[in-house]
């Protein structure tokens, strides 16, 4: 049986890399190739692929919120994530999304393909390491508005700032900056975003 597969990844030499490698298996066809999250599901309506293999990080919308938006746009198209940051907060989101594997872009390259297949079989397929680092950390503590006002504020933004970019008095933005740091016992705000983001909490 014929594995139709869209590859998304931003970076375009490790987009071409994935294609040709799984291009090379008898079973698996690459039916599309994209560099952003926000022409996915367009091109999966177009293309029906039975996998999508997504990277995490890609500009304007990333592969987790895709994963989410492919489950209606295309309810048979399975999703694979490929990044390579593996962070146990991003096993945790793309799994609540609807992903049905996660693996890592150092993987093995038998691996992924095997985990291509399993997936499109209907087996969850998710990296062992990453899977036991995720149980250890745990689920993030911040809401949803915490980790929002945390990511406008990662670049260094003042208050100011993230108040008029989120819409909101610059007093709420302080509570919230001061309750995720409470939460992550950060000393600073940027500590506080730092360690959200290797968690894979942003």
């Amino acid at each position: 049986m014929e594995i139709k597969v869209l590859v998304a990844d931003d970076q375009a030499l490790v987009r071409g890399a994935l294609a040709t490698l799984l291009g090379l298996e008898d079973d698996i066809t690459v039916v599309a190739k994209v560099g952003s999250g926000a022409e996915v599901p367009a091109v999966a309506r177009a293309t029906q692929p039975d996998v999508a293999l997504l990277d995490v990080q890609m500009p304007g919308k990333d592969g987790i919120e895709v994963a989410a938006e492919l489950r209606a746009a295309v309810p048979g198209c399975r999703v694979l994530m490929c990044t390579t940051f593996g962070r146990p907060g991003y096993l945790t989101r793309a799994l609540a999304a609807g992903a049905a594997g996660f693996v890592v872009k150092d993987c093995p390259p038998e691996q992924l393909i095997d985990a291509v297949r399993r997936v499109h079989s209907g087996l969850r397929v998710v990296d062992p390491a990453l899977a036991t680092e995720s149980v250890t950390i745990g689920v993030s503590p911040l809401t949803d508005r915490e980790r929002e006002v945390l990511q406008a504020a990662r670049d260094g933004s003042t208050v100011n700032a993230v108040a008029a970019q989120l819409h909101l008095s610059a007093g709420t933005v302080r509570n919230y900056l001061s309750s995720a740091m409470g939460k992550l016992e950060a000393a600073t705000r940027a500590e506080a975003a730092r360690l959200a983001d290797e968690r894979g909490w942003l």
